[in-house]
């Protein structure tokens, strides 16, 4: 019997929503280029997902082509359409892309919270059950370098680099200076805290929502500080 070359499995996905209310190919481009140049390296070569269920109307036409086209301008890496309307059906199909229904179970998307100026891109955060245990990593994380603590706490006993990142389905506790990202409960616990020695961090998320840089209190900066989840919002507080 010959081996199978492949396997075909079920996974969950993190991925970042573009719900679409109306699309002006100007205005759009322009609101667009303003989120991503708030954390241009989360977004870069991010897979996107375009959800078509809010459009303003619902018939409306809508260059399916250019709307890719603009978005992988600006590096972010579409792979699915979602509650696609029947007149823009046959363009979704010729894209090649995924087309979803509105039912997606499967997918886990990460909650955006830049707060534009008129709001392009929103997202669903579904909270997934996480068995929490500890991961340590004792040496410093490097730029270029990323560390995952899947189903656990991270604890980091070192710096994390600018353009290194750290994730954790629990929290992420860094005992030294935090200058790339860190982004703890991806998969939706909303409990899930950020602690560093040291604030100068490229960006900071807690169950799907964002702040970078330059929205982080610069009375925060050099300290050692907790974020964490209130309601809707992020807070940056001082621990001594």
């Amino acid at each position: 019997m010959t081996d199978m070359n492949f396997q075909l499995k079920g996974t969950t996905m993190t991925l970042v929503v573009l719900e679409l209310r109306s699309h002006n190919p100007d205005t759009f481009n322009e609101q667009l280029m303003d989120i991503v140049q708030q954390a241009p390296q989360f977004f870069d070569r991010s897979p996107l997902l375009i959800n078509l269920a809010k459009l303003d109307e619902p018939e409306a036409l809508v260059d399916v082509e250019l709307l890719l086209k603009q978005c992988r301008a600006r590096k972010l890496q579409p792979v699915a359409f979602k509650s696609v309307p029947p007149n823009l059906l046959d363009a979704v199909n010729a894209s090649g892309l995924a087309c979803l229904p509105e039912a997606t179970s499967q997918l886990a998307s990460r909650e955006l919270a830049l707060q534009p100026t008129e709001p392009v891109i929103k997202t669903e955060v579904h909270e997934v059950p996480v068995a929490r245990g500890t991961k340590v990593i004792t040496r410093p994380v490097r730029s270029g370098q990323q560390v995952y603590a899947e189903g656990s706490d991270l604890v980091v006993l070192a710096n994390v680099s600018e353009g290194a990142e750290v994730l954790a389905d629990g929290s992420v506790h860094i005992y030294g200076a935090l200058r790339g990202r860190a982004l703890a409960g991806v998969r939706g616990a909303q409990d899930a805290r950020i602690f560093c020695q040291e604030m100068d961090a490229e960006l900071v998320s807690v169950a799907g929502n964002f702040l970078p840089s330059d929205a982080i209190d610069s009375d925060m900066t050099k300290h050692a500080v907790q974020v964490y989840l209130d309601g809707e919002s992020l807070k940056v507080e001082r621990t001594v």
